[in-house]
């Protein structure tokens, strides 16, 4: 019995309802099959009035099967071709059945699942929050070849097809209506198939309801052809803003805009094999590989509790203290109360509290001026957070976070004073970006259910929070913290303790190369653009202007304290940078009136004069390359470490905390990933060279060298 369920009614209609073996539709060998036996069988048929596609599994279609994706290589594109080829006949086989066949969607239709959509003639959607509907390839390396964008360009023109393309768009029906993705929608899912069906009756005496409007003669690509003069301005801009975004670090974006051009003035087969040719290179490439990877497994196994523990309930906190109003305090309760979470946020005066909240209000009133909220559910937000400057107020809150300045002796203070007002089995947190929770926890009386939890500024944007185990953190805190972190819409990765965990540690060595190329001599533009060049979101100088330079002084402080004063081999030269920088010239960072860049109130900045006078060296030699692979590696190798060391717990977690904590390239996948694709003996190679020209920092982990021998993949 084939898994496509094959029904005709008495009005001369054909359900095709797909029901694949496993819990989604997807396109694999199993769908090939059965979708070219049901072409067939419908070619065949006599009497024929319309045809709709329809889904047995909550998810329309899935897509493309990415276990089968992730392991091509560039040796087997041709034959990758050959087969996509062949999956894009059976969808050009629909197109050319002379009867109108419709889409039933009834869940998500994304990827390929959309692009099976497009081979119909009329598309209806049940219109609910859970169906979405778009090509979202482009997040994991790949773009629609399936059909995807040239259909798409030839459905509502290429100016509108590119974004929803490029930015991987996912649209709920009301509002893929109104870009032109789907004709219908109905309020119910029981009215889908009666849809379907009246759409086909009341139309079985037009000639053209079973023609693509691209098979018409005639036909004109909304919008025109990019080599049109009305065109000629978005044929030359587009690319060029393309280039600017991705620095030419994403292929699959520049050849899915490629393709989309080229639809927009070729015939609709020719245009499908020219997507083809295009999608076989991007798809065998090591962008997609990598992409796939991290986010698509690793990311599905992060949030599918990989580093939960095992066998422990879950629990929802209900009640959480916020201790601190300032900007990471007040992010947190605004992603808590967002969450339906009752916060109470305290500070040293209630005046401070209260402009707390009003950070919330703010955030809510631009949900509301957008569209997206409205004013009874702002208020209720709003009302779940409660200011305050009274310690009694947090009486019973399943989960108390400290997000005060980073000196342990204040934290200690905080702790003793405040973890008594904590409920019985309540934890506490603390948002701290550097300093051990193990030293941290000293101070509770329960240093069993002591844990970190390090949120990213903006809280509002930053997906990620870091959560660090100390050496008594029980994995009952443990499970508690990974659960707010999941409640509040967050993703969790889990560290073992150690002076700057993964990230802040690992991001700490960005921003000391670029100290190091500063004070050798290097041009300081050049620095921040090659640091961009490689795919970090800001250059190395702006973000440590952003983070400030203050703040490396006071780390650097705090580090003494504790008996470290060399801490990743970056002392003497954070230690001069400090000298000069701060202490002879007061240049704290921008929020201290200025630091390596100067600010100026129109918003645009430049590189403050006198700091060429203090490190640039005209005559200072070294290539692009070897700035640009010093500013990653030394973030890749420091990432190795943490995972050779036991700070990192898994693969999944260096690669997600990195890109989604550090912002590193989202093309590499993560900083293991990279290595990965970049190849063992090739990384061992190209750390030799760069160790031999500047410093043991670049040394290879011997972890490198042991998978190497291995022949595995980190994974």
């Amino acid at each position: 019995m084939s898994v496509f369920r094959y029904e005709r009614d008495s009005d001369g209609i054909v359900t095709v309802t797909m029901d694949m073996t496993g819990p989604v539709n997807a396109m694999n060998a199993e769908y090939h099959g059965a979708m070219s036996e049901t072409i067939a069988k419908l070619e065949a048929e006599q009497g024929l009035t319309g045809v709709v596609f329809a889904s047995a599994k909550k998810i329309f279609f899935a897509g493309g099967d990415l276990n089968d994706l992730v392991n091509i290589d560039p040796e087997q594109a041709e034959e990758f071709f050959n087969s996509t080829e062949e999956v894009k006949a059976d969808l050009r086989r629909i197109e050319k059945l002379a009867v109108p066949v419709v889409a039933a969607i009834n869940g998500a239709a994304l990827g390929g699942g959309y692009e099976i959509c497009l081979a119909c003639n009329h598309r209806i959607a049940f219109d609910h929050k859970s169906v979405q509907i778009g090509l979202p390839e482009c997040s994991l390396g790949l773009y629609p070849g399936g059909g995807g964008v040239v259909r798409l360009t030839k459905l509502i023109g290429v100016e509108k097809a590119l974004p929803l393309i490029l930015e991987s768009k996912r649209l709920v029906p009301a509002k893929a209506l109104a870009a032109g993705m789907i004709d219908q929608t109905v309020a119910s899912i029981d009215e889908l198939l009666p849809a379907a069906k009246a759409h086909i009756l009341s139309r079985k005496d037009d000639e053209l309801a079973a023609v693509q409007p691209w098979d018409r003669k005639g036909y004109r690509v909304p919008g025109g052809a990019i080599n049109t003069p009305r065109n000629a301005q978005l044929a030359v801009m587009a690319p060029a803003m393309l280039s600017q975004k991705t620095r030419g670090l994403m292929p699959q974006m520049t050849a899915a805009m490629d393709v989309a051009f080229q639809a927009s003035m070729l015939d609709i087969d020719t245009a499908l094999r020219i997507e083809g040719r295009e999608f076989a290179k991007v798809a065998t490439g090591s962008v997609a590989k990598n992409m796939i990877s991290t986010f698509f497994f690793q990311l599905n196994k992060i949030n599918g509790g990989a580093s939960r523990p095992k066998n422990i309930e879950k629990n929802l906190t209900r009640k959480v203290g916020i201790l601190g109003a300032g900007m990471m305090g007040q992010g947190i309760a605004y992603v808590s109360a967002m969450a339906g979470i009752e916060v109470v946020l305290k500070d040293i005066s209630q005046e401070s509290a209260d402009k707390g909240k009003a950070y919330t209000q703010k955030l809510l009133q631009k949900r509301i001026a957008r569209g997206r909220m409205d004013e009874a559910k702002a208020k209720g937000i709003l009302d779940l957070i409660h200011p305050t400057d009274k310690n009694e107020d947090l009486q019973g809150c399943d989960l108390i976070i400290e997000a005060v300045f980073e000196n342990i002796g204040l934290k200690h203070t905080i702790t003793k004073e405040i973890e008594p007002y904590l409920s019985d089995d309540g934890f506490w947190g603390s948002n701290t970006s550097t300093l051990p929770i193990t030293e941290l926890a000293q101070a509770s009386a329960k240093p069993e259910n002591f844990i970190g939890v390090h949120f990213f500024s903006p809280v509002d944007k930053m997906p990620l929070v870091e959560i660090i185990c100390g050496e008594k953190t029980s994995d009952e805190a443990l499970a508690k913290a990974f659960d707010y972190t999941m409640q509040i819409r967050k993703t969790p990765i889990v560290v073992n303790d150690s002076l700057g965990f993964f990230t802040s540690r690992t991001f700490g060595t960005y921003l000391d190369e670029a100290a190091h190329l500063l004070t050798e001599g290097t041009n300081p533009v050049r620095i921040d653009s090659l640091g961009k060049g490689i795919g970090m979101p800001v250059g190395p100088l702006q973000i440590q202007d952003e983070t400030s330079l203050e703040l490396s002084r006071k780390a650097q402080e705090t580090w003494a304290e504790m008996g470290v004063t060399d801490k990743w081999g970056n002392g003497d030269v954070i230690r001069r940078v400090v000298k000069d920088m701060i202490t002879d010239n007061g240049r704290g960072g921008r929020h201290h009136g200025g630091g390596y860049y100067e600010y100026h109130e129109d918003g645009s900045k430049n590189i403050w004069p006198p700091l060429y006078d203090l490190y640039y060296n005209a005559d200072y030699q070294i290539s692009d390359t070897d700035i640009k692979d010093r500013l990653m590696f030394r973030q890749v190798i420091e990432t190795l470490k943490c995972l050779e060391t036991g700070v990192l717990r898994s693969v999944a977690d260096a690669n997600i905390g990195s890109i989604f904590g550090i912002g590193a390239p989202a093309h590499t996948g993560g900083f293991i990933q990279f290595v990965n694709t970049y190849g063992f003996d090739n990384f061992i190679a190209r750390c030799d060279e760069l160790s031999a020209k500047y410093g043991e920092r670049f040394e290879c982990p011997t972890i490198v060298k042991a998978q190497a021998k291995s022949g595995e993949l980190f994974v």
